[in-house]
């Protein structure tokens, strides 16, 4: 292999490495602060070679594999999301000592799927990507340390297991359609042979059973059930993980799947547009009286993801660019909003709305991180939720779906009230039986103040993000 194949593949090269260097570590007792240093490590190494190969193109593997800017472009977020999870993550109070390591090995296993995932253009290679970045999670879940009278986390873990096993056969299923209708695996050639017949009954069915194994990582009604038990039964590092890059990567993939169709078919447009407005509003109406703050975020997701599926209906580049900056900007603000979950909480229990008391108070960076993050999510005006749910009504007005524009907007209204309730709790309501201070370590003060500064900064200048988006999408026509 030359010079250039090993730069276009040096990102995926430092995980592997690093999951190695990682599983070496396991092999030991009492080396939970060494594994997390080399993870830390390991982000940043990832970072700089994200960086470094950014300019990279090449195929690999008789075209399965394709490196171009689309992937180097998400590479670069999960290098930088992965760093944000580290730093996250902390002591992980709710994980027993003893297998920690495994839990940094199985974090940086589930990133390498991602990375690898955004570069697959081929259906069985795309499989094989998806299914490494999902069962490390589903080790993940189950990890937490176990409550007197409480095991969410075997019911979390459980319901994670059945459903992702359930949607993956479906898209397999869908697949194999797909793979029928066409005689090839690769994406590319595959859109060319689908576009005569994409208004069949056979292709409409095939790309429809596709897309559900991304539907469940992306928390899409009706493959949502899973999301708030495992938010509230795993760990709060495992959770802000699950809630966070796996939807980066389900949108990324979504984005190649749903180009198969053709601009106007219509039957695949009101099939997304359902399912849009259907999340949006199951999220945000059971979401209105949840008091659990993981379960509330759950819920909230589940009507986000219905948010990105609306640059999907418009079936255009511009919908496109809109769904994946909606989705950086969220990964960005549901960070922000677990970082104050995971230093609030005490000794890693679940946090509950009323125990946001007194935040402003206890720490005024926490307060600013999660002011920042709910504000965002409720797409106020200047910060990336707001752009981005600018840039989604624009991409489905302009494709002339004006009825799901209003639908969303209704329930932008609706979500306003509920975390505006998060912020009326931290500002107004009186500190409990702790009053004590939250002390930050200086990695977590520099993560909220990177989140903070991301989410503005990605508000005010939108343009560029976007721009740099739309013009990787080279494979949509």
């Amino acid at each position: 292999m030359t010079s250039p194949f090993l730069l276009a593949f040096l990102p995926e090269l430092v995980l592997l490495a690093g999951a190695l260097v990682l599983f070496t570590v396991c092999l030991g007792e009492s080396r939970a602060r060494l594994a997390r240093n080399a993870a830390v490590g390991v982000a940043a190494a990832a970072v700089l070679a994200c960086i470094v190969s950014l300019g990279a193109r090449a195929e690999l593997f008789s075209g399965a594999y394709q490196v171009d800017a689309f992937s180097q472009l998400l590479k670069l977020g999960f290098a930088a999301g992965f760093g944000a999870i580290i730093l996250l993550s902390g002591d992980l109070p709710d994980i027993r000592e003893m297998i920690r390591p495994e839990y940094f090995l199985f974090v940086t296993l589930s990133i390498t799927g991602l990375t690898m995932l955004v570069s697959c253009v081929d259906a069985i290679s795309l499989v094989v990507a998806l299914e490494l970045s999902s069962f490390p999670l589903y080790l993940l879940v189950p990890m937490r340390r176990e409550r007197e009278g409480h095991r969410t986390q075997m019911e979390g873990a459980i319901k994670y297991i059945m459903f992702g096993v359930a949607a993956n056969g479906i898209m397999l299923f869908g697949l194999s359609y797909l793979y029928g209708l066409t005689g090839t695996t690769h994406l590319g050639p595959m859109l060319a042979l689908l576009k005569p017949v994409a208004g069949t009954p056979l292709a409409i069915a095939g790309m429809a059973m596709a897309f559900c194994g991304l539907y469940y990582k992306l928390a899409v009604f009706p493959f949502h059930f899973w999301t708030p038990d495992v938010y509230q039964g795993a760990s709060n590092e495992t959770a802000g993980l699950i809630a966070s890059l796996p939807k980066l990567g389900a949108v990324a993939v979504l984005v190649r799947f749903v180009s198969l169709a053709t601009p106007d078919n219509t039957t695949i447009a009101a099939m997304l547009a359902l399912l849009a407005g259907a999340s949006m509003f199951y999220g945000n109406l059971v979401a209105l009286v949840q008091k659990d703050l993981k379960r509330m975020l759950g819920f909230s997701g589940i009507a986000h993801s219905g948010y990105a599926m609306m640059g999907f209906v418009a079936l255009s580049r511009a919908g496109y660019a809109a769904a994946l900056y909606y989705a950086v900007g969220y990964v960005l603000m549901i960070l922000a909003c677990f970082v104050v979950v995971c230093r609030v909480s005490k000794d890693g229990e679940n946090v509950k709305i009323a125990d946001l008391a007194g935040l402003h108070k206890r720490s005024p960076l926490l307060a600013l991180t999660l002011f920042t993050g709910i504000f965002a999510l409720a797409g106020l005006p200047p910060f990336v939720g707001f752009m981005g749910k600018l840039g989604l009504l624009t991409a489905v007005i302009a494709r002339g779906h004006l009825t799901l524009a209003i639908v969303a907007v209704i329930n932008s209204a609706i979500a306003v009230y509920y975390y505006l309730q998060v912020v009326r709790q931290a500002v107004f309501g009186e500190a409990g039986a702790d009053p004590t201070p939250i002390r930050l370590s200086v990695p977590t003060r520099i993560l909220c103040a990177a989140l903070i500064a991301c989410i503005v900064a990605f508000g005010c200048f939108p343009e560029a993000v976007v721009g740099a988006i739309a013009r990787s999408l080279t494979f949509v026509s």
